[in-house]
């Protein structure tokens, strides 16, 4: 999701799943329960959410992480193999903050040159609210699969969606919602997603036999979004057309808006399908997007800034505000730039200190040879890996980690009740690529959190696509609809 350069091979080689004979299964949760009751006490019993201050999160999974380490100590692990694996683990998110501070210099400088404001004022004359949320759905799920990253999906459709439902009067939290359904729908299913080929190389399969295997489960997951958020549309009570002629007039008194301000995010898309990095491309879009704002928004930079360069630099780094005649555009038009983004960025170092923590002492491979020595039954083996996914994106807060740690311990398990690979390999996507998001320390859900400018919380519920998943899996193992069994060896009988 965060690189298409065979993040895949990486991940597979340098994900180490650490044994440690010492640690017994209590011992493993000690940091897990605790880092669950502080982060519950935050939620339901401090005003605000904000026991440590802003960044009362961000401490909790340091604490979590410090108690980690005393059980780790405690087990006879050595302070320089936490240090080593929480190295790793930050080195894994180099990239993804990279791209973190690139999306916040990106919406800073699409606003002062014009970009988003086009996006805003052309989209409300095209997506009724009638129709918004499948359509968003849709659009983002056919961006995702040709870019393969729904994490481009969102710092590009994403953004302008959730600019136009807004003005729309539509609740940002079903925006989002239906955006990030959408994208994870695209992104498990292209071939170009990095997680798409991690999974079938973890389980022992080919990419192609994954993603065929991968429908039977994904179709009806999607259609079923689809229709609710159809039933969503039908019943939501929007700003009306009438408010949407005050809000056209308004952008184009502010703004210089023309077709030729798509070029630049035209141009990212473009970049992406060729698979130019990420990086390379959010920086093009940055780039091309300072120059238009010079060409047709003169008046917009000068306006916020003695110099227009002023304008600009603040716009890349730090808060930018534009102000129309309508209040709902100036909540609309305004960018953290990459200051914006602090707070996502350290919610990733946190998350994964705790997770390399966790990785060195043997915590996490505990746990899960724990959930598989469970598994009694074909379904109970189903049931495992998808609890397991589950578990290492709130632990490990990694949707890589939710990939690799069960597809090396369930491979055996599968083989040896005669599944086939792909039984495997689907579980995984369906239980650990798309709950990832729907965690809000996991770097996904930080990321897309930070991004949209809307919480976990608001968007949980929502997020249809990524919530229904493993249940669906569930359901089909629980009925053994098109579960696949090896042909080269005999199969014990199915019990569910």
């Amino acid at each position: 999701m965060q690189d298409n350069k065979n993040i895949s091979e990486l991940k597979e080689d340098n994900q180490n799943i650490i044994e440690n004979k010492e640690l017994n299964i209590w011992e493993a949760l000690i940091p897990v329960v605790i880092l669950m009751a502080m982060l519950a006490y935050n939620i339901f019993f401090v005003e605000d959410q904000e026991w440590f201050g802003a960044y009362t999160n961000q401490i909790i999974l340091l604490l979590g992480g410090g108690i980690a380490a005393i059980v780790g100590l405690y087990n006879k692990v050595s302070f320089r193999r936490m240090l080593t694996e929480i190295w790793e683990n930050l080195r894994s998110v180099y990239v993804p903050i990279m791209i973190l501070f690139l999306v916040g210099a990106l919406a800073g400088t699409w606003l002062v040159s014009g970009v988003i404001p086009a996006m805003v004022y052309y989209g409300l004359q095209v997506l009724s609210p009638g129709i918004f949320l499948p359509a968003s759905v849709i659009i983002c799920a056919v961006i995702s699969i040709a870019t393969g990253s729904s994490w481009t999906t969102s710092a590009t459709v994403g953004i302008a969606l959730i600019g136009i439902g807004t003005a729309l009067g539509i609740n940002p939290g079903m925006i989002a919602g239906a955006v990030i359904s959408g994208a994870y729908f695209g992104d498990k299913m292209s071939p170009l997603s990095d997680t798409t080929n991690l999974a079938p190389a973890m389980a022992g399969t080919d990419l192609f036999t994954h993603i065929r295997y991968m429908a039977i489960t994904t179709t009806p997951t999607i259609l079923i979004t689809l229709v609710v958020f159809g039933i969503i549309s039908m019943n939501i009570k929007t700003s009306g057309s009438a408010d949407v002629s005050n809000l056209l007039e308004s952008i184009n008194s502010t703004f210089n808006i023309t077709p030729w301000l798509f070029l630049v995010p035209l141009s990212v898309v473009v970049l992406i399908l060729f698979k130019t990095k990420p990086l390379i491309a959010l920086g093009t879009g940055v780039t091309l997007a300072v120059v238009f704002a010079l060409i047709f928004q003169p008046e917009i930079l000068t306006s916020l800034s003695e110099s227009k360069f002023g304008a600009i630099v603040n716009s890349v780094l730090t808060d930018t505000q534009i102000n129309t005649d309508n209040e709902k555009l100036n909540d609309l038009f305004s960018a953290g730039g990459m200051k914006g983004m602090l707070w996502t960025i350290f919610l990733i170092i946190c998350a994964m200190v705790f997770g390399g923590v966790m990785g060195a002492i043997g915590a996490l491979a505990r746990i899960t040879r724990a959930l598989l020595s469970i598994a009694t039954t074909v379904f109970g083996l189903f049931a495992t890996t998808v609890i397991s996914c589950l578990g290492l994106n709130v632990i490990a807060s990694d949707q890589y980690l939710a990939i690799v740690i069960p597809g090396k311990m369930f491979k055996k398990a599968f083989d040896d009740r005669g599944l086939a690979p792909e039984n495997l390999s689907r579980t995984l996507e369906d239980s650990g690529t798309v709950t990832s998001v729907l965690i809000p320390w996991n770097t996904c859900g930080a990321y897309q959190s930070g991004v949209l400018g809307v919480g976990v919380g608001e968007y949980f519920v929502y997020a249809v696509f990524n919530w229904l998943s493993p249940f669906t899996t569930l359901f089909f193992a629980a009925l053994n609809i098109k579960i696949r069994q090896l042909t080269t060896k005999s199969v014990e009988p199915v019990v569910v």
